[in-house]
């Protein structure tokens, strides 16, 4: 009498291996509720045949986007540059005609110093200047992104005052004589009903690199 292992060791493998290649192929693949060969039923029940319904396909690998960064996100990564290069000045004081962190700032200083350091672009010196210089976009308030430049009249001027835009209806600027650099709500009535628009630098290069105009009276730079 033919006997069977009874252990699900290596032994019962190799027999049962050696049985399923003695099976014709078809039946071989068939599923267990598909065999008729009791044979076949008893493979199934160890574990040697896989019923195809059962069977888990591998998922496969998803490529990663090798695509190089878009326009988009070069502007994206140029505003937080820009953003972040104006927040690490807040707290320098306000000075007129002032330029550089020594010094103080006024608000068109305080823009054109933080443009030339975060993009190495070069803005106009004056405020009435960076509103209408070659490359700056113009945007609506509710499009309004981080590191757009928002101007303000608060000389009777269209163009007076500047500041950068840095999300959440706020902006940062070098208010006045006496103050230092801070942000504002945009939605406080002073500066809402006193907006006069918005610039924006689409990309790197789009304004011309350091094109040094004539020094403008202190009275002029800007509030």
């Amino acid at each position: 009498m033919r006997i069977f292992p009874t252990a699900r060791g290596p032994a019962f493998r190799g027999v049962a291996v050696a049985l399923v290649l003695a099976v014709a192929g078809a039946s071989a693949l068939a599923g267990p509720d598909d065999a008729t060969d009791p044979l076949l039923r008893l493979l199934a029940d160890k574990g040697v045949l896989v019923d195809k319904a059962s069977r888990v396909e591998p998922v496969p690998a998803v490529e990663p986007d090798a695509r190089p960064a878009s326009l988009l996100r070069q502007v994206q990564d140029g505003a937080s540059r820009l953003t972040s290069a104006a927040m690490d000045l807040v707290g320098v004081r306000y000075r007129r005609g002032g330029d550089s962190i020594e010094t103080g700032f006024d608000c068109s200083g305080f823009t054109r110093h933080v443009v030339e350091m975060s993009l190495g672009l070069v803005l106009p010196r004056r405020v009435d200047e960076q509103a209408i210089a070659p490359g700056l976009v113009t945007v609506r308030r509710d499009d309004l992104r981080p590191g757009d430049l928002v101007f303000f009249n608060t000389l009777k001027r269209t163009f007076s005052h500047v500041g950068i835009y840095v999300g959440d209806n706020r902006f940062i600027h070098s208010p006045r004589s006496g103050s230092s650099i801070r942000t504002e709500d945009m939605n406080f009535a002073y500066w809402s009903k006193r907006f006069t628009g918005a610039r924006r630098i689409e990309a790197k290069g789009s304004v011309e690199p350091a094109l040094e105009l004539p020094a403008a009276p202190a009275a002029a730079a800007g509030s």
